[in-house]
């Protein structure tokens, strides 16, 4: 029997989603745990008992302060990524949940983000744009004084940083005015001196610091398509690990002796343990058909992995760093009903051929085989946000709803999608950006040779994900059954006026500037051809949204009222960019994939 479509979208959207933040010296993990109704901190003692450490009104995540009972708590008011720190003390136990007026204070500045980047024994490291509300400032705050000093001003969106191990350098990822790179530089006594060529087309992360800091480990596209692990020692660049034909990422231990590496195939990760020096040390046993997160204890001597799969919500796993043996700390599959647990959806891996003879990689998830036979031959195209990012094979909850509903779900990786090599994720750039819409004309062409019909196939994506949508349905009109934008933007120039101030450069770098590229952005903005636009429409969007306001979907939603086009706009007071307590996403979410397979089903 299939599952009931409703009953089954509450039960997956009520599952709880795992991840972990950190391991103290004793061997405790500071997981994060969205059961409580949004992420909240939750302690994993090595007796697998669990503590929940949080309940705030927003979600949070954490660092241990190494050696002591104390926890680093970032977090936010009603999802505005403007974020605060706070210490929480963890050796007077409360016996509940902290609320905010359990938590001291620690970088308390409501009108700016100040996100946690790094945690050592006795200071905090935290980026700021406080200084003009667009660049990011890196601090350190010594925990014992209060007392501050900016070790970084230069400048640029910072997304990173690590301290050396003499605790007298930080070592500072930022984003570029190029598409889709970064750089990396050094700040210490000296002053600051750049690791890698900021006018180079590229991506850099730093890891960190080689155990001896003389050299600071990356991974990096630097001269090559693909992402490698490399260490740079005075201007010297040597290749750690490294497969030609795909990304690698890294998660350096923080003694500097080890690196988790993973190699992206296809939205899945292959994970291994490799020495300093990049020879390997051991493979991991933890499930490959999914895509890895990585958090190392301070010793090096273990690490924790969250696993997310199709068929698995996200399960932590404590792995010794000498053999790769891994122990289950939380299996999320046990919280997933016995009907669902074997009947979820996995994907085929397919190309899609477009007419200028590229190759889009699609995930192809088959729809339950005794689902609702109206629904047959029907199906949803879910595009990513980003666009610099990923569609990985994980556990996505609305996937599994719709697939459980009967629908045939195609989760694509467009043109400009990382995680397939720097050509590939070029190749929607500023004016090459409607190649990208273009790719959505060739998945629904492509839609008979998978048994699909062409004539009920809806378009589902997130912020750019949303923006794709709206360029689908209006550039595309006839096409498309219907479609669900998520904080998704309607007019590119409207959102880079609007936007945040911070964000504006690093958005402008990838979709042109409102000075010099403003024609191109009108001509790329759905709202341009609303005018075309017959398909009806189901929008959700965060009041507090600081990325794409809800002006974005206001003005979607007026014009097409005027129209008289169907367009149902959600709205959530107490949610920023997407949909971060399960309350809403119940409602939200519940009501679209109804609303979806009112427009896809047979009479």
């Amino acid at each position: 029997m299939p599952p009931d479509p409703q009953r089954a979208v509450r039960q997956l959207l009520q599952l709880p989603l795992w991840t972990a933040f950190d391991i103290d010296g004793e061997g405790r993990v500071l997981a994060g745990s969205d059961e409580p109704g949004s992420m909240q901190l939750v302690e994993l003692a090595p007796d697998g008992s669990r503590t929940q450490l949080t309940d705030l009104p927003s979600p949070c995540s954490g660092r241990y302060v190494p050696g002591r009972r104390l926890v680093v708590v970032q977090h936010d008011q009603g999802g505005d990524e403007k974020h605060q720190l706070s210490l929480l003390d963890l050796g007077e136990p409360l016996g509940r949940p902290a609320t905010p007026d359990d938590l001291t204070p620690l970088v308390a500045d409501p009108a700016h983000m100040n996100p946690l980047l790094d945690v050592t024994a006795t200071a905090v490291v935290y980026s700021t744009n406080r200084r003009n509300e667009v660049d990011m400032d890196v601090v350190v705050r010594d925990l014992a004084t209060g007392d501050e000093s900016v070790v970084y001003d230069e400048g640029g969106y910072v997304v990173g940083s690590h301290v050396s191990h003499d605790l007298t350098r930080v070592a500072t990822t930022r984003l570029t005015l190029l598409p889709n790179s970064t750089a990396v530089s050094v700040s210490g006594p000296d002053g600051t001196r750049d690791v890698t060529d900021v006018g180079e087309h590229a991506w850099h992360e730093s890891l960190g610091f080689t155990d001896d800091d003389t050299g600071v480990v990356l991974a990096s596209n630097h001269d090559r398509d693909h992402c490698a692990l490399v260490q740079v020692t005075d201007g010297a660049w040597t290749t750690l690990v490294e497969d030609g034909d795909h990304d690698v990422a890294g998660w350096l231990s923080p003694d500097g002796r080890s690196i988790a590496a993973a190699t992206r195939v296809d939205g899945v990760d292959k994970l291994g343990i490799h020495e300093a020096d990049g020879r390997l040390r051991c493979r991991v046993d933890v499930p490959e058909d999914g895509v890895v997160g990585v958090v190392w204890a301070a010793d090096g001597g273990r690490l924790v992995v969250v696993t997310s799969r199709p068929t698995d919500p996200g399960s932590l796993h404590c792995v010794d760093a000498a053999t790769g043996e891994a122990m289950l700390l939380v299996d999320a599959r046990e919280a997933l009903p016995a009907d669902l647990r074997d009947v979820l959806s996995s994907p085929r891996v397919l190309r899609c051929p477009t007419p200028d003879g590229e190759q889009v990689p699609c995930f192809v998830y088959p729809p339950h085989p005794d689902a609702d036979p109206a629904l047959a031959g029907a199906s949803v195209v879910v595009v990513h946000g980003g666009p610099e990012s990923t569609a990985p094979r994980s556990f996505g909850p609305m996937t599994q709803a719709m697939c459980a509903a009967g629908l045939t779900v195609l989760v694509p990786n467009v043109r400009g999608s990382t995680g397939f090599g720097k050509r590939w994720y070029s190749l929607d750039d500023v004016e090459l950006r409607l190649d990208s819409v273009a790719d959505l004309a060739a998945l629904h062409a492509w839609l008979p040779t998978l048994g699909l019909d062409q004539e009920r196939s809806v378009l589902w994506g997130g912020s750019y994900g949303g923006y794709m949508v709206l360029a689908g349905l209006t550039m595309q009109p006839g096409l498309w059954a219907a479609g669900v934008d998520v904080v998704g933007i309607s007019s590119l120039v409207t959102f880079l006026e609007n936007t945040s101030d911070y964000r504006r450069a690093v958005r402008e770098r990838e979709y042109g500037t409102l000075a010099d590229h403003r024609d191109f952005l009108v001509a790329a903005s759905p709202i341009t051809h609303l005018d075309a636009m017959r398909a009806p429409l189901f929008v959700i969007h965060g009041a507090n949204d600081p990325r794409v306001p809800l002006s974005e979907a206001e003005q979607i939603k007026a014009a097409l009222d005027v129209k008289g086009i169907e367009c149902v706009l959600k709205v959530y007071g107490d949610e920023g960019h997407g949909l971060a307590r399960r309350p809403n996403r119940l409602d939200a979410y519940t009501s679209a994939l109804t609303w979806v397979v009112r427009q896809v089903a047979r009479d």
